[in-house]
């Protein structure tokens, strides 16, 4: 099956990452449908379409956006699966909805964003634990490069869990300025992205 416009992809694991596996015993970390942060976004390329702009190859793995594997509630309470839903393990996705992938053990991302890692805010009397608005790339796109401490302008940032990393998608375009490094920055990751 080959789709003109869109991918076909899988879910890696699962469609969900409310549960986890301790020791053999399942532990339920969201009982929420609703929930987009439990939902996976971690894919796998099963067909290309014959328009093909990205160049993934099929079996490739990818980050997509949250609602390709979603299931919610309509208004009348009724469990559905997001318009992406084409079969059981089979969704179509379309070219924008694909922030990365991953090829010969690397991940990429697309074209137009960056993945950035958030930096630990050592500010005296600050009540985040991470630096706003500022971060070191982790995979870079275009000029940049892996280590280039940046910042990017408000609400351009988005979460990603990526192999135990928590690093936010930020469009290209939206990087205002390139720091040069203190010396002092110190990469946040806290430990509840550590266990997927």
């Amino acid at each position: 099956m080959q789709s003109i416009y869109n991918f076909i992809v899988s879910p890696f694991a699962k469609r969900t990452t409310a549960e986890k596996d301790i020791d053999g015993t399942t532990l339920l970390l969201n009982t929420e449908l609703q929930n987009h942060l439990y939902t996976s976004r971690h894919g796998v390329v099963k067909a290309v379409p014959k328009v093909n702009d990205l160049s993934l190859q099929t079996g490739d793995e990818i980050i997509v956006h949250h609602n390709v594997f979603r299931r919610f509630r309509d208004i009348r309470g009724n469990e559905k699966n997001s318009r992406s839903y084409y079969d059981e393990d089979l969704f179509f996705v379309y070219p924008d909805q694909i922030y990365a992938f991953k090829r010969n053990g690397e991940w990429k991302p697309v074209v137009g964003f960056v993945f950035v890692k958030p930096l630990i805010d050592e500010r005296m009397f600050s009540e985040h634990t991470e630096r706003p608005l500022i971060g070191k790339i982790k995979y870079a796109y275009g000029d940049f490069e892996a280590g280039d401490l940046i910042g990017f302008t408000p609400g351009t940032e988005y979460e990603f869990n990526i192999e135990g990393e928590k690093l936010y998608r930020v469009p290209a375009n939206r990087i205002t300025i390139k720091y040069e490094y203190q010396g002092n920055e110190k990469e946040y990751n806290p430990s509840w992205s550590q266990s997927s």
